[in-house]
């Protein structure tokens, strides 16, 4: 796990923005994992800029959301799927038939995540995958307690993601009680991790899971078994943490072919 504190969003977003430009000229048909929030918007902002700039070209690529709200209906300009539209796919040149979500409208859902797991598999698995953390260390929609080898399936919301979720609903009363999302396992298949922290209010999350242990009540902890995971952290998010300085001398003194 590599730590890198910068000193705001945006220059996170560029970093973030750098892994994904570099993927994406190396392997045209990059499968890039797209996740929603806040913590992603300033990557995507970068990467539609380069985009509308000339020379980056995602027409061969192929995006899978990590998560989806259960029970809204087709089009809801808050289910993921739209998200993710508005915020990335719509601003590049992404084909739509290659950008897939978890199916949250189901009748089975139980056979829309074996599904899902299986399109994941046919397209090569994810090369990137982009991800935020919540206040109490879950990734995706894995709450805390979720099993660290679990795969895509319904998870139920805790209250306090659900109040952290409302601001983009009219109330806490619109905002449902139960999602589809990748599962830790299906996260950790992910060749490159690329997770993003910013404010005071995930320092404590970013503590946890960063330097404490291994375990089910930090879902992200699980990270610190993943062979190539990057965490961008402002300063802010960084503030608990008991290794910072070390986490920044590393990062200062890192040989440039290592990239990121």
């Amino acid at each position: 796990m590599e730590v890198v504190i910068l000193p705001g969003t945006k220059q996170i977003g560029a970093l973030a923005a750098d892994a994904i430009e570099a993927l994406v000229r190396r392997k045209p048909n990059a499968v890039l994992g797209l996740a929603t929030g806040s913590s992603p918007l300033p990557v995507y902002d970068e990467l539609a800029s380069r985009y509308e700039a000339g020379g980056l070209d995602f027409s061969q690529a192929h995006g899978f959301a990590l998560d989806e709200y259960v029970g809204l209906e087709a089009g809801h300009p808050e289910s993921y799927r739209e998200v993710i539209r508005r915020e990335f796919t719509n601003r590049v040149n992404i084909k739509p038939e290659n950008v897939h979500g978890p199916d949250g409208a189901a009748e089975d859902l139980e056979a829309a995540c074996q599904g899902y797991e299986d399109a994941i598999k046919a397209a090569g698995g994810v090369d990137l995958q982009i991800l935020g953390v919540g206040t109490d260390g879950h990734i995706g929609f894995n709450e805390p307690g979720s099993s660290l080898a679990s795969r895509t399936r319904i998870k139920t919301l805790i209250e306090q993601t659900r109040k952290d979720n409302a601001r983009f609903f009219d109330s806490i009363d619109d905002v449902p009680h139960h999602v589809v999302t990748q599962g830790l396992g299906t996260i950790m298949d992910a060749r490159h991790v690329v997770l993003i922290a910013t404010g005071a209010q995930k320092a404590q999350a970013v503590r946890d899971f960063v330097e404490g242990p291994v375990a089910a009540i930090c879902a992200a902890s699980i990270l610190q078994m993943h062979p190539h995971a990057t965490i961008l952290v402002d300063e802010a998010a960084a503030s608990s943490l008991k290794l910072a300085d070390y986490y920044r001398h590393t990062y200062d003194n890192k040989p440039e072919w290592q990239g990121l």
